[in-house]
């Protein structure tokens, strides 16, 4: 038990030598082997996730077609919210599919780097990322974009009645025991989609465990198994990481090992590894960019070199 301490002390070690790094938490096989706080807010307080909130997003879409809210992940947004379709919009916007959305293949150009800020703003930011040009075929390529997730945030209110925070709360927070803060909204009242939500590490634990256990905790069914599974299946690939990406979930393997990631703006994590039962959440500066090519592709050196191997070794 000491060695095994050791070793994931040296984990810790690493980590905490990232200077955006903030905090690191891991459960393997249900147990909390590593939990530490190396510089920024306290354990227990909700920090910024930045673009995890999309991962929260795909949850509560497939928490909607487990329920029948949406008829089929390739239903059409013409004929689920056609409400929020602009009049000057493309005729080809009715005919997105919740799929084009959830993986980012939507064909529009892009909301999220160089245009975030004139997006949001605008004075409709639905209406704004529905009236930008096509510059991909839908279900082409992904077009990594914010507003993809604002549009499908809007369509899970309007298929519900619900606002996003209720719907975040009432069918995650409260089955998985975790306070969800309201966020950001849009001009319209809308919760933002796909960014500006808040939660504590524990509670990016808890959710990413309810993954790796197949949509469940304990005897509680959060998800049906069958969404998780769809979820971890590559749909897409992302041109900055190389990483695979399936509905809200980055895919990638390091040392032989499947995982599923939650990435968001300056170094958010929720690394999910059925195959070794582990799920780490890991938070940084959320001020700071972390780019693949910069302290983002640390972090992922840090998983697949260091973290996965070291948890495949505990399962033997």
């Amino acid at each position: 038990m000491l060695a095994q301490m050791d070793l994931w002390a040296q984990i810790s070690g690493a980590a905490r030598s990232l200077d955006q790094c903030h905090a690191l938490m891991i459960r393997q096989s249900g147990q909390t082997v590593l939990s530490e706080v190396f510089r920024g807010p306290a354990l227990g307080r909700a920090v910024p996730i930045k673009s995890v909130s999309k991962t929260i997003v795909a949850a509560l879409t497939g928490a909607a077609l487990d329920r029948g809210e949406l008829p089929s992940i390739n239903a059409r947004l013409g004929d689920v919210a056609p409400r929020l379709i602009p009049a000057n919009a493309d005729p080809r916007v009715a005919q997105l599919t919740i799929e084009n959305l959830i993986t980012m293949q939507a064909g529009l150009e892009r909301t999220s780097g160089a245009n975030y800020g004139e997006w949001v703003s605008s004075s409709n930011w639905v209406a704004n990322a529905l009236s930008r040009p096509f510059v991909a075929e839908p279900g082409s390529r992904m077009l990594y974009s914010t507003g993809s997730f604002h549009i499908l945030g809007a369509v899970l209110a309007e298929v519900s009645g619900q606002s996003l925070l209720t719907l975040a709360r009432q069918r995650l927070g409260t089955p998985l025991g975790f306070d969800v803060p309201a966020w950001t909204r849009d001009p319209q009242g809308r919760y933002l989609g796909g960014n500006e939500m808040s939660l504590t590490l524990e509670s990016m634990i808890r959710f990413g465990e309810m993954y790796r256990m197949g949509g469940a905790i304990g005897d509680r069914r959060v998800l049906s198994a069958d969404w998780v599974r769809q979820s971890f299946q590559p749909r897409t690939r992302s041109v900055f990481s190389g990483l695979g990406y399936g509905y809200g979930w980055f895919l990638g393997e390091g040392a032989g090992v499947r995982y599923a990631l939650a990435r968001g703006y300056g170094g958010q994590i929720i690394c999910v590894a059925p195959q070794v039962e582990l799920t780490l959440a890991l938070t940084s500066d959320p001020m700071r960019p972390a780019r693949s090519g910069g302290y983002f592709g640390d972090l992922q050196r840090l998983i697949e070199g260091q973290i996965l191997p070291l948890a495949r070794t505990q399962m033997s």
